[in-house]
């Protein structure tokens, strides 16, 4: 994408390092973890680099490969004995830090939506609240687990309202995509998310970002049936 300034890839790239590190503290290092996430983005980041995604023409039908695999892998952990004790033994601090990438992303959005190759939709300039999730990370953390001033039904209230944020941005992302823009009335198809390093935002972060909500969820429910 011509339009698009250098340091926007090593800001969002530095954003993708940042939030696979900050999963795998939540993970404590698991190394089975750490494959699948870093097996997913080669895979991906190939497809990437060989062009198969640039097309506007074919991006809309190509999209799914993107976000399907990894969508169902992690929601299918909720089912499974396995799944559960893993995401049961997942570090409930670092799932919320975790939340802090959105930050970072919201500001490659921006840059992106100025160098036309997503809607204003997207942005915080338009529909896009999701960096609220970012801004109060660090505050939900602090008073949850320095201060303990936070209960668990807060932090619940929390992740959910963080998940409804970020699939309101996910539905202008797949509505913009560039067969279906015009449709729903968005000025700049989303032609991003077909280029290297950007498709990583929905193939590997907005997986994540959504699992880490859905883990949290889960890990203070119990915590509260326990208690109960």
């Amino acid at each position: 994408m011509e339009n698009i300034a250098w340091y926007i890839n090593v800001l969002f790239g530095a954003t993708v390092i940042l939030s696979i590190w900050l999963f795998m503290k939540a993970a404590r290092y698991s190394k089975t973890a750490l494959f699948l996430i870093l097996g997913w983005a080669l895979v991906q980041t190939v497809l990437g680099l060989s062009g198969f995604y640039e097309n506007s023409s074919s991006l809309t039908s190509r999209f799914p490969l993107l976000v399907v695999f990894p969508l169902i892998f992690l929601g299918s952990l909720f089912f499974t004995t396995k799944g559960k004790a893993f995401i049961d033994g997942l570090d409930l601090r670092w799932l919320t830090i975790f939340h802090i990438i959105r930050i970072p992303v919201e500001i490659t959005l921006l840059f992106l939506f100025l160098g036309k190759a997503i809607p204003e939709a997207m942005t915080f300039e338009g529909r896009n609240f999701d960096i609220f999730s970012g801004l109060t990370a660090p505050l939900i953390y602090y008073f949850a687990f320095v201060k303990k001033n936070i209960g668990s039904t807060l932090m619940i209230i929390w992740n959910a309202v963080c998940i409804l944020l970020l699939l309101s941005v996910v539905s202008s992302a797949v509505l913009s995509l560039p067969e279906r823009y015009v449709q729903f009335g968005f000025e700049q198809p989303n032609i991003a998310v077909g280029f290297f390093p950007f498709l990583l935002l929905p193939a590997l972060l907005v997986p994540l970002a959504l699992f880490s909500g859905a883990a949290a969820i889960r890990q203070l429910i119990v915590k509260k049936t326990v208690t109960l």
